[in-house]
This record gives structure tokens, C-alpha cells and sequence, in this order.
């Protein structure tokens, strides 16, 4: 087995973990195609670089989207020989694989076997080498957006989700836990609807908020009801995030958003947001008084002037 640390070469084994594809596939699109060009090993063992990969997992992508493999081919060719091309013609919502680097690479490879202690290891390395704003950007959005593509394309199954996405969440905490701020910062509570399981997303905005300086505290996944309402009235916060990335909160309590909303008018220091897409979804055609609803951190952030 090629170490990934080994001038970044990978064994093909570690190739078929990263993309999904079976080493026969790899071999055949290989040798009857040409897609890649992989190098040789003194010991004949392949060795495949990062941009192999990657031209893989673009022609498996625009596969998986209705194209035939030669046609496959030949859009990954002509963006490659392209470079002003900034994405791959014809496909809407593309993955930007350019923009992986190695950490997401090994991330996956890790992931498709579950393997907590490794997906622990290599989120820690990449943290410390790129710092907390590019780590956010360049590792755990793109590896977040890849595991859940490849749970609803039922490539990766359940468990292999849950631990993935469980070991990025307690990194996420670890690190908004452990960071330092003024005592007098202003402070955001964060909060997951009830009946809403999907935490992560609130992580990441805090976190923004947080390299912002200000102070941050998260109400877990499926609070109680009528426990957000509390924890406003007893820690006072400058601002409170609402998020739901669907729409089961609402369906499962028609009730609750105009709960809250009606809770936040009486609140006059407290600026509310809901967000997710589960909460843009469903508030389209609903018309709240003191509940601001946006997707955008940079909007969040914008209107508290930071």
C-alpha cells in the first residue's frame, strides 16, 4: 500500500475507496480509455496521483448524471484542455473537484470504512496546517457536501454517514469550545428546531461568528419543545440562529413558527434568524413580523455590521 504522505501517490485500492469506483472499473477506464495515465512502480503496482482521481471522479459524476462515458470523456477533456472553462459544460450543480486537495481525498478514503480514529487524525493535521477559515472552506464544506451526495445517491449507506459526519461534528465542537474570547463579547445562541437532527450546518456558523469574536453557544439537535424559548430568557443573547434544513419541524408542529415568531416580537434586544433550507422552503408564502429569514452567513454577518 501507497502511504498518501509518499509524494502524493496513492495505492489503487485507496483510489477505489476515494471515488466509489471498483478497481476493475479504475483498470478498465484506464486501459481501454485512456482517462488516466497512472505511473508505474518499480514493483509494477500503480500509482495514482491527485489529478487522476479527479478526472475519475468527474466522469463518474457526469455518468451518474446521463452521460454516456464517451461523452463523459470527451466534456472532461475539453475542460482540461480549457483552463478558462470554470466548469464542466452542460452538467448544472457540478462538484468543483479542482478545489479538493489531499485532506478531502483522504477524508473520503477513510470514510467509506468508518474508520473514526484516521477521519480524527487527518481533520486535526489539516486544521492546524491551514488555519480555521480555510479549514472550513477547503476541508469540512466539501467533504460535508460529499458525504451527504453519496448517502442520497445511496453510495455510501447509513452508518458510514452517521460517522463520518459524527467525528466532523465533534471536531467542530471541540474546536468552538476551546477558543478564546473577550469576556464583554456580544453572544449568538445557535438552536436546531425540534423534530430538526441535522446540527452541523449551526457548527459552521458559529464558528463564523465566532473568528468574528463574538461569544457562542449551541442548543442541540431536537431541542424540546418550548426549551429555545427558555434558554433565550435565561442567557439573553444579542442574537439567535433558528435553523431547519427541512421542512419536518414545521409539518410535524404547524404551530411552532408562529410560536416563536410571536415569542421573538417580544423579545426587544434579541434579533432572531431562521435559516436552512428546510425553513426558506417553507417560509416562502409566510409572511413573519420579528423572525428575519435568510441562507446567507454573509447576510447574517452584514446586517450585525461585523
Amino acid at each position: 500500500m501507497i502511504q498518501s504522505g509518499n509524494k502524493g501517490l496513492f495505492a489503487i485500492q485507496q483510489v477505489a475507496d476515494m471515488t466509489g469506483l471498483s478497481k476493475q472499473v479504475i483498470r478498465k477506464w484506464e486501459e481501454r480509455f485512456g482517462v488516466i495515465q497512472p505511473m508505474r512502480l518499480e514493483n509494477g503496482y500503480r500509482a495514482y496521483s491527485e489529478e487522476d482521481i479527479k478526472t475519475l471522479l468527474k466522469i463518474k459524476l457526469l455518468s451518474e448524471q446521463g452521460h454516456s462515458l464517451k461523452q463523459a470523456i470527451l466534456l472532461v477533456n475539453e475542460v482540461e484542455e480549457d483552463p478558462e472553462v470554470p466548469k464542466l459544460k452542460g452538467v448544472e450543480n457540478s462538484t468543483n473537484y479542482e478545489q479538493w486537495n489531499e485532506y478531502v481525498l483522504r477524508l473520503l478514503e477513510k470514510g467509506s470504512h468508518c474508520d473514526e480514529i484516521e477521519i480524527n487524525l487527518i481533520l486535526k493535521e489539516a486544521y492546524h496546517h491551514l488555519g480555521l477559515d480555510r479549514f472550513l472552506k477547503e476541508i469540512v464544506v466539501p467533504f460535508l457536501k460529499e458525504i451527504g451526495r453519496r448517502w442520497e445517491s445511496q453510495e455510501w449507506n447509513e452508518y458510514q454517514e452517521s460517522v463520518s459526519s459524527l467525528v466532523v461534528r465533534d471536531f467542530l465542537v471541540q474546536i468552538r469550545r476551546n477558543y478564546q474570547y473577550r469576556e464583554a463579547a456580544p453572544f449568538v445562541l445557535g438552536a436546531c428546531l425540534p423534530y430538526e437532527h441535522h446540527e452541523v450546518p449551526l457548527h459552521l456558523i458559529l464558528l463564523q461568528f465566532m473568528m468574528k469574536g463574538w461569544k457562542t453557544q449551541l442548543i442541540g439537535s431536537s431541542p424540546a419543545p418550548g426549551s429555545i424559548e427558555a434558554l433565550v430568557c435565561k442567557l439573553k443573547p444579542d442574537v439567535v440562529l433558528l435553523s431547519a434544513t427541512t421542512t419536518i419541524p414545521f409539518t410535524t408542529d404547524p404551530q411552532l413558527l408562529q410560536r416563536l415568531d410571536q415569542f421573538a416580537k417580544e423579545q426587544n434586544d434579541i434579533v432572531f434568524y431562521l435559516g436552512g433550507q428546510g425553513s426558506v422552503t417553507y417560509t416562502s408564502d409566510y409572511k413573519l413580523r420579528a423572525i428575519q429569514v435568510t441562507n446567507s452567513i454573509e447576510d447574517i454577518l452584514n446586517k450585525r455590521n461585523l
